[in-house]
């Protein structure tokens, strides 16, 4: 039998969108999807450049030394990480490994469950789906601030529970306690955790920890069942590249090398000494930062709301997010994503999400836009 998926978001919102013929008086904006707009910086274009003669070979699924060192780089020097080799996989970017790791891990459990917050990342149901799993959701609202709760309960079932802080789609970040509770979970409970933290280093005032700093801090050095992902997409403005990584736990991520020797999802190696490149510098993503935070400085001046502590969204609160999205794009021309084709069970109703990944000039056109519309 065929495995049967949602429909992503984005077809989604084509599909409501459909035959409305926007004001053409206001040039086309989408606010819609997480993919920065800024050039990649150049000395990553020409690493990737000068080693496009490595095309005519074959990479090692287990990266190469010099993507591996760009990696333990970045660990030491933004986490103070000092991971071994049997606790860091280099990927195909992130979701590929979100979509097949639960699929590796929960393979042979009977009746697994899965464990995520909602509203999430739509490639967390994919990966419950194709893993046959049952999943809970750790609701996010404005009652809990947006932040998942604990139930001991449902974390007695919990075989994978997945985070995402900085949260996508609400900007919430965990402070280091609550990340310390939840591998002590983890442990109690002896369920494998695994953050996402694709958007941990788009914050706006202090560096945020990694799950495996708050491992570390309760004693738990070895990170058992404890793991985390992360990519270059946001923070390099490098989704092209598909460089990620996963690390933690190195008993489960020595069996899921040999897993991954199958999948073929290595990275080419030209794209290896770029992202290599990438994983190396943080001076660059201070620029993209500032461009970020300057995003949401307008957004706080234009619409008046609070800005949040990282990624580059905001999570706005509307009356009917469908009315509001079909008119904003009718009469403004405006795309954004409405925060229910996020979420089930109710979550997401009454908010939409705005990606700010433009230039201040686009996006204050796009706040202004926003604003018009909600005056309406």
């Amino acid at each position: 039998m065929q495995m049967k998926f949602e429909t992503y978001p984005f077809e989604k919102l084509n599909r409501l969108l459909e035959g409305i013929v926007p004001d053409n008086a206001y040039a086309p904006l989408s606010l819609t999807i997480g993919e920065p707009q800024f050039d990649t910086p150049q000395f990553i274009v020409d690493a990737l450049c000068q080693n496009a003669t490595l095309l005519n070979k074959y990479p090692k699924t287990a990266g190469e030394d010099i993507l591996r060192k760009g990696i333990f780089d970045y660990l030491r020097n933004r986490f103070d990480l000092s991971l071994n080799d049997a606790q860091m996989i280099p990927t195909f970017g992130t979701r590929e490994v979100l979509f097949n790791f639960p699929q590796f891990l929960l393979h042979d459990i009977k009746d697994p469950v899965m464990v995520f917050p909602n509203p999430f990342y739509q490639i967390y149901e994919g990966a419950a789906k194709a893993s046959r799993a049952e999943v809970l959701y750790l609701d996010l609202d404005s009652r809990n601030n947006f932040q998942p709760e604990a139930n001991e309960a449902m974390l007695q079932k919990a075989n994978l529970v997945i985070l995402n802080s900085p949260n996508n789609p609400t900007s919430s970040v965990m402070p280091i306690e609550m990340l310390k509770k939840w591998v002590e979970l983890a442990l109690k409970h002896d369920f494998v955790l695994l953050n996402d933290e694709c958007y941990i280093d788009l914050y706006l005032d202090a560096p945020l920890p990694s799950l495996l700093n708050a491992s570390i801090e309760v004693g738990n050095t070895e990170f058992k069942n404890i793991l985390v992902i992360n990519s270059i997409s946001k923070r390099s403005s490098a989704p092209g590249l598909r460089s990620g990584f996963i690390a933690g736990d190195k008993q489960i991520l020595k069996e899921y090398m040999v897993y991954r020797t199958y999948v073929g999802c290595a990275s080419p190696l030209p794209l290896q000494y770029a992202a290599a490149a990438a994983w190396s510098d943080q001076a660059h993503v201070e620029v993209f930062r500032e461009k970020y935070i300057e995003n949401f400085r307008l957004a706080k001046e234009i619409l008046g709301i609070p800005m949040p502590e990282a990624t580059f969204y905001i999570w706005l609160k509307v009356e009917d997010e469908i009315g509001f999205t079909v008119k904003l794009y009718k009469n403004y021309n405006l795309k954004v994503l409405p925060g229910s084709f996020l979420g089930r069970k109710e979550e997401g109703k009454g908010y939409v999400r705005l990606a700010l990944v433009y230039e201040k000039d686009k996006t204050a056109q796009a706040l202004k836009r926003i604003k018009s519309a909600l005056e309406q």
